[in-house]
């Protein structure tokens, strides 16, 4: 039996970023990460739970930098985790390296106005 809760984080890809992401109504916050990396293992959960929290006010993606080198190097992308938020079309904040919670709340309220 699977115990994993099912999570309301998108997987995003280099295929798909535009659509998801770039013409999105709602702002974006994107987890830029890699499955070797332990320190996007910490953020991870914080990730999912700000997913669940602001279900239906921002849309949660996730971008493994590994399988989609194109979006990652057009965003300059040099240290993960990175954290981006983007509202129309573009980043209006980043964060690089393990944030509290609280931190990306803060980024979020902000551009949720």
């Amino acid at each position: 039996m699977n115990n994993e809760k099912p999570t309301k984080t998108l997987n995003v890809t280099d295929d798909n970023f535009a659509n998801e992401v770039l013409q999105s109504d709602l702002p974006v916050l994107v987890d830029f990460w890699a499955d070797w990396c332990q320190p996007c293992k910490i953020v991870g959960p914080t990730i999912d739970a700000l997913a669940d929290e602001y279900e239906g006010r921002i849309k949660v993606a996730k971008l493994n930098v590994d399988e989609n080198r194109l979006t990652a190097t057009h965003y300059g992308i040099r240290s993960i985790p990175t954290v981006a938020l983007f509202s129309g079309g573009s980043i209006q904040r980043s964060y690089v390296g393990v944030q509290a919670k609280p931190q990306y709340q803060a980024g979020l309220e902000e551009l949720l106005g």
